[in-house]
């Protein structure tokens, strides 16, 4: 039996784009979305924070916010170079620059200016559909275990059959550690769900002071899986039919 959230080809290998348009059109989301980057300087340890505010196709430049911690910003100036990766909706973008970067303004705010990657690398790291949730107050959702000192409470962004993203108030990074099982319960218009997850990364956003977890499921039951399923299938179609789009492929 066919599976209806498995894209037909599966998780991919790497790709390396190189053509500006395709790069620019997969950096979009990003500004759009207001999706927290990480930069690391080549020769440093430390990781910053940043987003990417605006993308220019005449000039093929884009513009970054200012660094968190702040301190990045004189390596900035002294032109050392740079990693910078996101994840959106299951995908990891990352590319890397050796090319000066010039101090400007957008709407008065300082930011920098840097050229378009000449590549970009783009890896889908899930195969599922990712469904978003609307109303967060609606899907509340807690993580404890015996390595956290007292529950973490927060609310679902979006839900897949295989995980979710979880949005916690204030910078829980200290607490959480990838590749730990923790216990997880959510309430969701199916009902109160209750599973071990994964946490596979965590970003915190500096201005919302919200952090971001990529989660997976882990062990969940049978029938608990069915319920999921189901639930991210309905979205599926009801989100299909607002954009329009044909959903008779995802029959079976």
């Amino acid at each position: 039996m066919s599976n209806p959230f498995q894209e037909a080809e599966g998780p991919q290998p790497p790709r390396q784009l190189k053509a500006p348009l395709e790069i620019l059109a997969n950096l979009r989301p990003l500004v759009d979305n207001h999706i927290p980057l990480t930069l690391r300087f080549r020769e440093r340890a430390q990781r910053y924070q940043t987003f990417l505010l605006q993308l220019d196709n005449t000039t093929r430049t884009l513009l970054l916010d200012e660094l968190v911690p702040n301190d990045g910003e004189r390596f900035l100036s002294n032109g050392e170079s740079f990693a910078v990766e996101a994840y959106y909706e299951g995908v990891r973008l990352s590319w890397e620059t050796d090319d000066p970067v010039g101090a400007t303004e957008l709407d008065g705010m300082p930011c920098y200016r840097v050229a378009l990657p000449g590549e970009l690398t783009y890896h889908q790291r899930r195969n599922a559909y990712r469904a978003l949730l609307k109303g967060g107050g609606e899907f509340a959702a807690t993580l404890s275990g015996k390595r956290l000192a007292a529950e973490l409470k927060g609310r679902l962004a979006d839900i897949s059959a295989t995980g979710c993203k979880l949005v916690l108030g204030g910078d829980q990074r200290n607490e959480l550690q990838p590749g730990e099982v923790y216990d997880f319960v959510a309430m969701l218009p199916i009902g109160r769900i209750e599973t071990k997850i994964e946490l596979r990364h965590a970003h915190h956003d500096e201005r919302s002071d919200l952090t971001h977890c990529g989660i997976r499921f882990h062990g969940m039951n049978g029938l608990l899986q069915r319920q999921v399923e189901r639930f991210v299938f309905q979205l599926q179609r009801e989100a299909r039919r607002y954009q329009g789009s044909d959903e008779g492929r995802f029959s079976r």
